[in-house]
């Protein structure tokens, strides 16, 4: 459906992403039959460089909003030159050009009349009539008007590659005015600015302008999709040979203009080709960079100077071990030892088989020697935890590192971006299989070489959501002192959770019943076999709210967490949300609540960030007042209010900070009653 008419009033513009809600007033003249005779309608969409006094062509359709009514979402949209001499004088008010106000624009028109943007396109120094304006003020103030009516343009060209509206800033910002032009001579520069854009679309549009099948430009960009998809399932790099045939096929082009093409991405340092075990092996050129720094920096710090390692070290270790009363095992200390040893170190190994022991014995003996222990953990449940366990404040790396910010929409990844040096005498990591390698360049970026680093995680694990395999390629290349932990300890081994999870590993299969040697064991494990989806929905639900609180007093939004393989299906997160959030938190006459898309945010509701947002405020009251800003992907909270005045909720995270999100930012968290297998490692 197609309307047209003129912005009236914004009532909110987000600044970062050009999401806005604004009135506009209906051109009768133009407008569908089909809408119903009403003068104003509020429409809400992605409205990059949209002011008050702009006529818009907006392309999409009404809704209905559960709180404010019929409202009209625009999907694509056209900005038009304004139709009335009112309508320009609004526009020239307020669309920021240096020098014309209410009262300029009013003169501006009054002088010019209907003749005004033929002034502006075809007669600028006439402008110089108005009184403040000279003549070489006339010719600026007309370029800025022409500049702004070629970003005008912008939207609706991008539309024509499936691109939106929420992109087009970014473009502009990049190519700049003559953004349209760039575009139209190589379309596929769009691969290179926009994520998971549609290369097919870019492709057939491109090839419709005239650009030739084996078109370097075009066999660059293929190139490089090629490996942007790569790169979205975690991968760094791919076999020559492989990536070769995925080109042929995709472009329908030869192998010798493919290998033309790689030679000349080489030479320009789009792309590395390394040779390495009797294979040939392409990275974007930011991903082999990154994976280079690492290493070196990672061989740099262990082959430095150990000026952090503590004398008479086996005696602090014994004095450590009769005032904690805790009896460490041979690997345990061998892992302790190592790290005294040597400035970089790696501690893996399953659940209960003491890696916590090892963290707090290290804090303890280096804080007992005047030195500064810094711990982090790649997520704020994980830093939470982390706290816990040892006494001693955790933080993310995103938070340690004052990581600037930055787009997870950037195609190419970044090497570049400022971090904050890290001030410590030791640096402990958790959990760092979630350590993606863009996350661990800049890790090493803010360490000085002296600085001890201690990386400690479980090599079993689900790699990182991003690039790399980062904990399992240290420990693969045996450049870096590994303790490996297979031990476990005999408090944790009371737990069936913990003795089947080491099982699983080894191949075998779960503790039976009625296994006389495991009688003893904590009752923590249960294994419900059903083939009937109805049957394990029932058991889901029930498990969730009665069964366990009366079996061990658990609590949904303390104690449980919901796990699947998918998102979609009748047993994916999607709906199994649905029903969780019915069963654990219905809703109530005295719990607000605010409908999003297909999801009703609800007062109580357990709540996941699905996205990097570095500007959201959050502010922390205990155990003192702290404030910042950024909630990172894969943090958990809860909805702890609605204020529908202010059009806003608020979410208490797991790591005890409160942040606010507007209404039109709810695309940034998702219900977590059920998770995905993924997501749940990230906690």
């Amino acid at each position: 459906m197609e309307l047209q008419g003129e912005v009236v009033e914004i009532i909110y513009k987000n600044e970062i992403n050009s999401y806005c809600i604004a009135i506009i007033k209906l051109d009768r003249n133009v407008i569908d039959s089909s809408i119903e005779p009403e003068d104003e309608i509020t429409v809400v969409g992605y409205l990059p460089f949209v002011n008050i006094g702009d006529t818009i062509k907006a392309i999409g359709k009404f809704v209905e909003h559960q709180e404010y009514g019929r409202q009209f979402k625009v999907d694509t949209f056209e900005k038009m030159m304004p139709q009335t001499t009112k309508a320009l004088e609004r526009y020239l008010a307020n669309c920021g050009i240096k020098g014309i106000g209410p009262a300029t624009a009013k003169h501006i028109v009054e002088t010019f009349g209907e003749d005004t943007i033929n002034v502006f396109k075809f007669e600028p120094k006439k402008l110089a009539r108005i009184k403040g304006i000279t003549e070489d003020k006339a010719v600026e103030i007309a370029n800025t008007f022409i500049e702004n009516w070629e970003v005008w343009q912008l939207v609706g060209f991008l539309d024509k590659f499936g691109i939106g509206p929420q992109n087009a800033e970014k473009v502009y910002k990049t190519l700049g005015a003559n953004a349209v032009e760039e575009i139209q001579a190589n379309p596929y520069v769009l691969i290179d600015l926009i994520a998971k854009v549609n290369f097919e679309q870019i492709d057939k549009m491109a090839l419709g302008l005239g650009i030739e099948y084996n078109n370097e430009k075009r066999i660059r960009s293929g190139v490089k999709h090629a490996l942007f998809m790569m790169t979205y399932n975690g991968h760094c790099c791919t076999r020559y040979e492989n990536l070769v045939e995925f080109v042929k096929k995709l472009l329908n082009v030869s192998e010798n203009d493919i290998e033309d093409t790689l030679i000349n991405m080489k030479a320009k340092q789009d792309i590395v080709i390394e040779d390495r075990d009797d294979a040939e092996w392409v990275y974007l050129y930011t991903y082999y960079i990154a994976e280079e720094n690492v290493a070196q920096k990672l061989i740099a710090l262990n082959n430095y100077k150990n000026v952090k390692k503590i004398a008479r070290f086996e005696k602090e270790l014994k004095t450590f071990e009769k005032k904690s009363n805790i009896e460490l095992s041979e690997k345990q200390i061998e892992a302790i030892k190592a790290i005294n040893e040597n400035n970089v170190c790696v501690i893996t190994g399953g659940p209960g088989t003491g890696k916590t022991t090892i963290i707090k014995t290290i804090i303890d003996i280096f804080k007992h020697n005047e030195m500064k222990p810094v711990l982090c953990a790649p997520t704020g449940r994980a830093a939470k935890k982390m706290t816990e366990t040892t006494g001693e404040e955790a933080k993310t790396l995103h938070r340690l590192l004052e990581i600037g910010k930055f787009s997870d929409e950037n195609q190419n990844g970044s090497v570049d971006i400022a971090v904050a040096p890290i001030d410590a005498d030791i640096v402990i990591v958790d959990e760092m299989s979630m350590v993606d390698l863009f996350l661990m360049n800049y890790l090493c970026k803010a360490l000085y070489n002296g600085t001890k680093l201690v990386l400690v995680g479980d090599i079993d694990q689900l790699p990182s959501v991003g690039p790399g395999n980062v904990l399992k390629d240290i420990i693969n290349s045996e450049a870096i002192t590994t303790i490996t932990l297979n031990k476990i300890f005999r408090q944790a081994a009371k737990s069936k959770i913990i003795v089947n999870s080491h099982r699983v590993n080894d191949g075998l299969g779960f503790i039976g019943k009625n296994d006389e040697e495991y009688t003893d064991m904590e009752d923590d494990f249960f294994f419900i076999e059903e083939m009937s989806k109805d049957k394990v929905l029932y058991n889901i639900i029930s498990l969730s709210g009665e069964r366990l609180k009366k079996y061990g007093n658990y609590d949904f939004f303390k104690n449980i967490q919901v796990i699947t393989p998918t998102k979609k299906g009748e047993l994916g997160t999607k709906e199994l949300n649905k029903k969780l959030q019915q069963a654990i938190n219905p809703p109530s006459d005295f719990k607000k609540e605010r409908k999003f898309g297909d999801s009703i945010f609800r007062e109580g509701d357990r709540i996941m960030q699905i996205k990097n947002d570095y500007d959201i405020y959050w502010e922390k009251k205990e155990p003192y007042l702290e404030y910042g800003s950024g909630v990172f992907n894969g943090e958990f909270g809860t909805i702890a209010s609605i204020d529908d005045e202010n059009k806003q909720l608020k979410v208490k995270f797991d790591d005890e900070k409160e942040a606010w999100y507007q209404f039109n930012e709810l695309e940034e968290i998702e219900h977590a009653y059920a998770i995905t297998v993924h997501k749940a490692q990230r906690k």
